[in-house]
């Protein structure tokens, strides 16, 4: 009998989930609220696939996964396009640094460390390149809206629904089992629902009495106007992670998680830009387009949650901050657990129970 699955939350994560169920034979339906394709989170990531940031072997095992499915998915769903353009980091005083380089390099990471001179061959129109760095050639950048399409048209290609402008208005229980949703023009039935739906989870699961430990900071973002290339690959420099787009629009944010945009976000936003022109040679030329504020669901530990929710039969839950890097490892890798295939080892350590609470 074909599985129903219904997935509230069409950003990165919902799309990953949305072809590896679809692509498993399973009954596909993805909700979400908004009218817009990606969500809320996905549109204002800076959308880095990486391994090399710190983590916990658990979590760097995970996302090392994650960086070898999006290669394979870059083979198999058309127009993903990824940019696997490399990072280059000296975002780390330098002792820091080099403990970090002799770490990763020694957990098989290709990564290396080089001068000011290999620095300025790689990226040339930094105006002060570092005198000693991180070089990691296999990072890469996705075009994050953009990657949602493609992934929901690619499920929609193996029988998935999407249907935005759909927002959930409560889970339907019965019996201590999750049976569908409710939303503003009726009930869904189910025999699974995935809630990856970011911040959402929180209200949706506190509604069922239960508590998620979820923060929610924000991350401002500046965006220029389209530029000539400018960046080779990934930047990041203390105080300041920048990027080029597809279209050649410089994405900067304080880190790779954005800003704190405090009380006057379109000064911080002003302040940030003005810092990215400084930064690059020709950035004078620069014009800011807009800024973008995005809230980011991050559970409360740092590390992902996905699985079965404890005493809620047929309620798969997924959250996590690094949603663009590890959205093909918890797609691929939730809908085998959800299809019968089996948990695999990788998700072990991020059971979503250790976050959640009875209210």
């Amino acid at each position: 009998m074909t599985q129903r699955v219904l997935i509230i939350g069409a950003g990165i994560i919902g799309a990953s989930f949305a072809f590896h169920l679809a692509e498993a034979g399973a009954d596909v339906r993805v909700l979400d609220a908004n009218r817009e394709v990606g969500g809320t989170a996905t549109p204002n990531s800076w959308a880095w696939i990486n391994a090399s940031w710190g983590n916990a072997p658990d979590y760097l095992r995970l996302r090392r996964d994650s960086m070898l499915k999006w290669r394979d998915l870059d083979r198999r769903v058309p127009g993903l396009n990824i940019n696997w353009c490399g990072g280059l980091l000296w975002d780390l005083p330098e002792a820091e640094l080099r403990a970090y380089a002799a770490e990763r390099i020694g957990q098989g990471s290709p990564m290396r460390l080089i001068d000011q001179a290999e620095a300025a061959r790689i990226e040339p129109l930094l105006r002060h390149p570092p005198e000693l760095a991180v070089h990691v050639a296999d990072e890469g950048v996705v075009e994050p809206v953009h990657a949602v399409e493609r992934l929901l048209e690619a499920a929609k290609t193996l029988g998935a629904e999407v249907l935005h402008s759909t927002g959930v208005r409560w889970l339907i229980v019965e019996k201590g089992r999750v049976t569908g949703v409710m939303t503003q023009e009726g009930p869904l039935q189910a025999d699974v629902v995935v809630l990856a739906a970011g911040t959402s989870c929180t209200t949706l699961l506190k509604d069922v009495g239960l508590a998620l430990a979820l923060d929610e900071p924000p991350g401002l973002l500046v965006h220029s106007a389209p530029a000539p290339e400018m960046l080779n690959g990934l930047v990041m420099a203390p105080e300041l992670h920048v990027r080029q787009t597809a279209e050649g629009r410089l994405v900067a944010g304080s880190d790779f998680a954005g800003t704190d945009p405090g009380d006057n976000p379109r000064k911080a936003a002003e302040e940030l830009f003005a810092k990215m022109q400084d930064f690059l040679g020709g950035g004078e030329l620069l014009t800011l387009e807009r800024y973008t504020i995005g809230y980011r669901p991050t559970p409360r530990d740092g590390v992902s949650a996905i699985g079965d929710v404890p005493g809620l039969a047929g309620l798969y839950l997924c959250v996590s901050h690094s949603g663009v890097t590890l959205a093909p490892a918890l797609g691929a890798l939730g809908a085998a657990d959800i299809t019968g295939q089996g948990r695999h080892g990788l998700l072990t350590p991020f059971a979503p129970d250790r976050l959640l609470s009875r209210t």
